[in-house]
């Protein structure tokens, strides 16, 4: 399987506790892992194919996503869960310590891995992580947040997006919103929806890092921001966690997923990152 003239991806699997992990390996050198929730490997390709000229890079969907079933599908997927899976999988390779990227909810699940096993992450960078148990309205947040799964449970898939939206401060038009979530989709792009709205979402936003226990570890914590997320709800979380580690957040280009907007430019600021980290 290959993605390109000069990148070769090999496919693999995983077994831990509760589920089966579908994982991705290209490139050679220093182990770099990207990992988003719900994200999956795919959304990272582009960006993993950059990096493996000078990387070993691992890739994940994480677990009761895309090609990582679960045991039981109606297992939660919990912060401390999903680090575990990625320490399992940084073990398995015995590449480690890795430089860890995680975005938005990948961003808690590369958090959650330093405060259980930091000796295997060099650097997390956590780009955007919605950790609104931070906030002083974090009560009035996770009632919103709540509110948005009810909706989706009865029916309204349109509606509860347009509730995260609103509630992320981000801006997105009815018709798109309809475009994006109200026609006919993939089944396992439904599937990976419906997982992530009643056994994840809560469960990410909710988790409270530790900034005690994530400054005293060994690893470098680097908070990623967007340079487009000026007034979302994550640039909020990302600059009162940098705030409690007693650092300002790291910004990089474009938004809440910059990395699959200008992929260079995103390639070429997390290189100049980490030279530096």
């Amino acid at each position: 399987m290959t993605a390109g003239p000069a990148t070769t991806v090999s496919v693999h699997t995983l077994d831990v506790p509760g589920a089966t992990l579908h994982y991705e390996i290209r490139g050679a050198g220093p182990l770099i892992v990207f990992v988003g929730a719900p994200m999956g490997a795919d959304a990272f390709a582009p960006i993993a194919d950059i990096l493996a000229s000078t990387h070993t890079v691992l890739t994940t969907d994480p677990r009761g996503h895309q090609r990582s079933p679960l045991d039981d599908p109606e297992q939660d997927s919990t912060a401390a869960l999903r680090g575990a899976d990625l320490a399992a999988l940084i073990t398995h390779l015995g590449a480690g310590p890795a430089v860890v990227f995680g975005s938005s909810g990948g961003a808690v699940s590369a958090l959650a891995l330093v405060q259980q096993d930091p000796d295997l992450v060099t650097t997390v960078i956590a780009h955007e992580p919605p950790s609104i148990g931070l906030l002083d309205d974090r009560d009035s947040l996770l009632d919103g947040t709540t509110d948005l799964i009810e909706t989706y449970r009865g029916g309204d898939t349109v509606g509860a997006w347009r509730k995260f939206f609103a509630q992320a401060n981000i801006q997105i038009p009815d018709p798109l919103l309809t475009q994006m979530f109200g026609g006919d989709r993939p089944a396992q792009d439904l599937a990976s929806e419906k997982y992530w709205f009643e056994h994840e979402i809560v469960h990410t936003v909710g988790w409270q890092p530790d900034p005690a226990v994530l400054a005293a570890a060994p690893t470098r914590v680097i908070i990623g921001l967007g340079a487009d997320s000026a007034g979302q709800l994550c640039a909020r979380t990302c600059h009162e966690l940098a705030r409690r580690l007693g650092t300002t957040p790291t910004v990089f280009p474009g938004g809440h997923t910059g990395f699959t907007e200008d992929i260079p430019a995103f390639a070429a600021r997390l290189r100049e990152v980490l030279r530096t980290a």
